[in-house]
């Protein structure tokens, strides 16, 4: 989170930032606070002053006792004073405090100015669609026909948008988390195993709160939430330390489950695996040094494309326009799979540089070889997300006897080159 000194010192600044995110802040009441802070301190220098000079007085009118209870009167009052004025700056503090931690990350200069999707920049395309002679059935359709999605136990077990995986279809899942992880710790990516519980404190640290609160799933007792992304888990991994400069750049792939709330609100998105209450998710996260963050930031952009690329999965990379920059991020490209059941690019990933964003908040620095310390710069990225993956092996690979070709990268972990009846 920016400092106070920071946000008074750029404050036209952020005010534009939070504009070119689309994200509200209450800019009249911090000034309004900011104001009256100032004229506190002011007050209550004085008070202090006077205070002194009260102290200074009583011990000299120590043998005149009317001067003396006079004064220490007087000395009460300005205690009294000085009591309700820190008790008001503290209130005032910590309002503003919560208004700061609504305040986004600044966006990168590269990143073009928008406000909805449509601004957003195509900046590279791979594969080939392919063209068909039978319509491609959207994959809730030939799923169901297979055996291996099964939509009705998963409402019957917990509700709407909990799929449920059979048989090869669980196959399918298993293979592609192992394949990915795989794939990237031979990249240079440790393997974490993290909790999929935390608590307030990481989802603060890396900007999930607290403007997303009500799109998490919340255990009150406990005061945890269940994490919509490993990049909570794993980012907080070091808050609170001073890493080594050569030992950086520090990068992790973690597989976990995800768990998000909001899947029900889209509308045409909310039919088969499109959007998804629970689903699975390889993720990479990056510790860097800052001169090397956006340099980081592609090679990041790379590794999730490797992916697709060995799955033989067209897809698009898109660049956010401002307006669709997550509240943490300063720059960020979108992975997209075209998917032909549903004639649609699909999101598999989003690889983000949040610059010194979530250090801040999580206290993630590094001691540089001067003695010098600063904060690490962070990036994250999926690596991927299973659901839309799935959902185009399905569509892509479907043939027109209604049989499911695996890729050929995954049929050593299942045992098989089809999914078929």
């Amino acid at each position: 989170m920016y400092s106070f000194k920071f946000v008074r010192e750029n404050l036209e600044i952020l005010k534009k930032s939070a504009e070119l995110k689309n994200q509200e802040v209450d800019w009249d009441k911090f000034e309004e606070l900011d104001n009256e802070r100032r004229r506190l301190i002011v007050f209550l220098d004085e008070r202090r002053k006077w205070q002194k000079d009260l102290t200074e007085k009583i011990s000299k009118a120590k043998e005149d006792k009317n001067l003396l209870n006079d004064l220490i009167n007087q000395a009460r009052k300005y205690s009294d004073e000085i009591k309700g004025i820190e008790k008001r700056l503290n209130e005032i503090e910590i309002e503003i405090e919560k208004i700061i931690s609504f305040i986004p990350n600044i966006p990168h200069s590269s990143v073009p100015v928008g406000k909805s999707e449509k601004d957003n920049v195509i900046v590279k395309k791979w594969g080939e669609i392919k063209e068909t002679k039978f319509k491609v059935l959207p994959h809730w359709e030939i799923g169901e026909k297979l055996g291996i999605l099964d939509f009705p136990s998963g409402a019957k077990i917990t509700g709407s948008f909990f799929p449920v995986f059979k048989g090869i279809g669980a196959l399918l899942v298993r293979a592609l988390i192992n394949f990915m992880v795989d794939l990237h710790t031979k990249n240079g990516f440790k393997e974490v195993w993290v909790p999929s519980l935390v608590n307030r404190d990481s989802l603060f640290n890396t900007g999930q709160l607290p403007k997303l609160e009500d799109d998490m799933y919340y255990l009150q007792k406990d005061d945890f939430f269940l994490i919509p992304t490993a990049e909570v888990p794993v980012t907080n991994l070091h808050k609170n330390e001073v890493l080594n400069e050569e030992d950086l750049p520090i990068y992790y792939v973690a597989y976990t489950p995800c768990f998000r709330r909001e899947a029900g609100a889209y509308g045409k998105e909310t039919k088969g695996l499109i959007r998804v209450h629970q689903f699975d998710k390889v993720e990479l996260v990056k510790f860097v040094k800052p001169e090397n963050s956006y340099e980081e930031l592609e090679t990041l952009l790379q590794e999730a494309e490797k992916v697709l690329q060995a799955l033989n999965l067209p897809y698009r990379v898109v660049l956010l326009c401002t307006g669709e920059l997550s509240f943490a991020a300063s720059k960020c490209y979108d992975i997209e799979v075209w998917c032909p059941g549903v004639e649609r690019w699909l999101e598999v990933s989003s690889c983000s540089n949040f610059e010194s964003f979530q250090a801040r908040r999580a206290n993630i620095k590094y001691k540089k070889k001067d003695g010098k310390t600063d904060y690490v710069h962070t990036l994250n990225g999926s690596g991927i997300a299973l659901p839309r993956t799935i959902i185009g092996i399905i569509e892509n690979y479907q043939t027109e006897n209604g049989e499911i070709i695996i890729p050929e990268v995954l049929r050593d972990y299942m045992k098989t080159d089809r999914i078929h009846l």
